[in-house]
């Protein structure tokens, strides 16, 4: 538990920004491509979305290394520079941020292909139903169309797909962990491993687990909310 703890936490502060991101990132994306599904913005979307979501992470996190030593001069290891004392909170934190951005990048890039794909075949099926005609009939702007009769029904299947990125967040990446030696719970499982660590396995298979469980257990509460038809006693 002492090794477990800590390594939660250093996964969360990548994970779980990553994964809002892409949530963000590919509900806009997802929503743009369908409502002007058929066409040039369309095409472009999905196919970067789709390449994204297809590419290995070791591959785009070694891409992002070799610009960063050449070009962009980010730290491309760690959490922190090593034997580096910091004067205040600010310096904390800025340490810290710069080294989350490629790792930060990485998980965003190939995570939010998934969520637009999704999105956008929802947000399809949505702009199909009679309420949307109507409403495109009443004179309503597309903004109005968009944000309040179709998007709320669009975020069911993003619901469930959020839980299954959450659920997974606690445990992080353990390719891009390994990749940029951030000390997460991903790292810690790829080193036990390589170690032959098996009770460290065994716990770190039970964070998966546990996360998972709660993840779809706060899903289910929230299909309620967003759904009418879904009625809770």
């Amino acid at each position: 538990m002492e090794i477990l703890l800590g390594r939660i936490i250093n996964s969360l502060i990548l994970v779980v920004p990553a994964t809002i991101l892409s949530i963000i990132l590919g509900i806009v994306t997802g929503v743009v491509a369908a409502w002007k599904r058929g066409g040039l913005v369309d095409s472009a979307v999905s196919a970067v979305s789709l390449g994204f979501y297809s590419l290995p992470t070791f591959w785009l996190g070694g891409i992002l290394i070799f610009l960063s030593v050449n070009y962009w001069r980010l730290p491309v290891t760690g959490m922190f520079n090593y034997g580096v004392s910091h004067d205040g909170i600010i310096s904390y934190l800025g340490d810290l941020a710069s080294h989350m951005v490629l790792p930060l990048v990485t998980l965003t890039l190939v995570s939010y292909g998934g969520f637009t794909l999704i999105v956008r075949g929802a947000m399809i099926d949505v702009l199909n139903e009679d309420y949307i005609r109507t409403a495109v009939a009443k004179g309503l702007n597309d903004w109005r169309i968009i944000s309040r009769h179709a998007l709320p029904n669009v975020l069911l299947p993003t619901v469930s797909l959020t839980a299954i990125s959450l659920g997974t967040a606690v445990t992080g990446s353990v390719l891009t962990e390994t990749v940029f030696n951030w000390p997460g719970v991903g790292r810690l499982i790829f080193d036990a491993i390589s170690n032959r660590d098996y009770p460290m396995l065994q716990a770190g298979f039970l964070v998966i687990t546990i996360s998972v469980l709660i993840a779809n257990f706060l899903a289910d509460i929230l299909y309620g909310l967003l759904d009418p038809r879904v009625k809770y006693r």
